[in-house]
């Protein structure tokens, strides 16, 4: 049963500027180029028999290309104690209305709605065991700007574990602007 989960791709040279951030940071466990994305909706193990519904569900969403920035680092715990790493991206809107669209058309497909807030980011890296303090790479460079990019379309991903972690292969783009519902 695939893991899946619709998101947006930065462009490679935004990827390589997030990977110049990688420091020594005790407990870090870097993102690869290949895992970097910002994830619009997490949908988890879904059946094959489901999958041609759900794309053919989020085909309907087309919202208007846009630009986005990504900059700045935060981290989700506490900064002495992180549980990931990440990248913001700027502005939110766009990103939140595509979440909401997709949310609400899995919901209707009988996918339960996501309880916590969405705050659009760039996973950098996840700390499991003792993790280190990420207090100083914040203050170096927590104000960092890694590039804009024109956002024109949106994927759907599949998630498998990995020996280096989580590889993602693309199961299906959706391009932004065209027929279908405006968001």
């Amino acid at each position: 049963m695939p893991r899946i989960f619709f998101g947006l791709e930065p462009p490679s040279e935004i990827k390589e500027r997030l990977l110049n951030v990688r420091g020594s940071v005790p407990g870090a466990k870097w993102q690869s180029a290949e895992q970097l994305h910002i994830t619009l909706l997490f949908l988890g193990g879904v059946e094959e028999s489901r999958l041609e519904a759900v794309v053919d569900s989020a085909r309907a969403i087309r919202p208007t290309p846009f630009e986005l920035e990504v900059s700045g680092l935060g981290c989700f715990g506490q900064s002495r104690r992180p549980r990931n790493l990440w990248a913001g991206v700027k502005p939110e809107a766009p990103v939140a209305d595509i979440h909401e669209a997709l949310g609400q058309r899995m919901e209707k497909l009988g996918f339960e709605a996501e309880r916590r807030s969405f705050l659009p980011h760039i996973t950098l890296a996840r700390f499991k065991r003792q993790p280190g303090s990420v207090e100083r790479l914040l203050a170096e460079q927590g104000a960092s700007v890694f590039g804009q990019f024109a956002v024109t379309e949106f994927a759907l991903f599949d998630s498998k574990p990995g020996p280096a972690g989580s590889e993602y292969r693309v199961i299906e783009r959706f391009p932004l602007s065209g027929p279908g519902e405006r968001i």
